[in-house]
């Protein structure tokens, strides 16, 4: 365990993504120093600031100056949450990763018992469940309904908040997964799919927004919904898009080859038995059949390119080591 723990120059990072919140900054360094100093932790923090439009970089760049702690990356425009976390992921040198918002509705004070959850009960990652939420029903609702179902398809049943801001990382988790677009919503299942399997929660104090407001409209639903089909799509088919395409197009192509001989067959049937027929060209089950062949035809082909593109791909064969000697 010692070694484990003088492996890495300190042993917490704190990585904050920010857009605007140069209010709250300076109370939430002085708590979170506060925090490490009374559990003699080791620790940086390092300000992901995303291209804001107010003081924050300033207000970062003073408290550099009180604080050897804190570092600074700077976006030049705005790019979202998680091109901001995954630069802070790259730069983290702490044994555990923790990542919180810098509203203030995230807690510094949960910091040492999630690093405890990390260190010694031997999680790879520990997401914060805002169990009472001040929140308004316009924004709880939709959580609850995105939440079950993100468990439904990720099979992570045991959180009950993915999008919760207040995380804790094994270092190795942060360095083995890619948040991108909008994912940061999904870090459990990045994890778990990376094959970090041991995800825990723990209930955590949420309080209300003090300074500014949200960053995030309704539309995140929507998109959240989009990305987690994304998500589900990629690990199950990623390296493998015939198996999706080919039979999906395989079962309608063959559909539709059938439907056209039951037309055909059913034309020649009534010729021979003298019972009125239409032309097969005339039937519209005929178009319908012809439209599933072509579509099949194309899915499978869709496919057949899919392989080619992953058989080209530099990272076809990296595979997630743990151990080895």
């Amino acid at each position: 365990m010692s070694k484990d723990n003088n492996s890495y120059p300190v042993e917490i990072s704190v990585v904050v993504p920010l857009y605007n919140e140069a209010e709250s900054l300076p109370e939430l360094q002085e708590w979170i120093a506060q925090v490490m100093t009374a559990n003699n932790f080791t620790y940086e923090v390092i300000y992901v600031n995303d291209g804001s439009t107010d003081s924050s970089r300033e207000v970062i760049d003073s408290l550099a100056e009180k604080y050897p702690q804190v570092h600074c990356v700077s976006f030049r425009r705005n790019y979202g949450k998680s091109p901001a976390l995954n630069t802070g992921f790259a730069r983290a040198r702490g044994r555990v990763v923790i990542t919180m918002d810098a509203d203030l509705q995230d807690s510094p004070d949960e910091i040492p018992e999630l690093y405890r959850m990390i260190t010694e009960d031997g999680y790879d990652l520990v997401s914060g469940w805002k169990q009472k939420r001040y929140d308004p029903l316009s924004k709880t609702i939709p959580t609850k309904l995105f939440n079950a179902t993100a468990r439904r398809v990720s099979g992570i049943h045991n959180l009950h908040d993915f999008n919760c801001g207040l995380k804790a990382y094994r270092n190795v988790v942060v360095k083995h997964i890619e948040v991108y677009g909008d994912m940061h919503r999904y870090i459990p299942y990045l994890a778990k799919n990376a094959g970090f399997t041991r995800i825990g929660e723990k209930v955590v104090h949420h309080q209300a927004r003090k300074y500014g407001k949200t960053k995030f409209g309704l539309d995140r639903f929507v998109n959240g919904y989009l990305d987690l089909a994304t998500l589900w799509f990629t690990n199950k088919f990623g390296v493998k898009p015939m198996h999706f395409f080919g039979l999906l197009g395989s079962l309608m192509f063959i559909l539709g080859f059938v439907a056209v001989v039951i037309v055909g067959a059913h034309k020649l049937w009534a010729m021979h038995t003298g019972a009125p027929y239409i032309l097969v060209t005339d039937s519209p089950y005929f178009y319908i059949a012809l439209t599933m062949m072509i579509l099949g035809t194309q899915l499978f082909l869709a496919g057949f390119v899919g392989e080619l593109v992953v058989r080209n791909s530099p990272r076809r064969n990296d595979y997630e080591i743990d151990a080895e000697y």
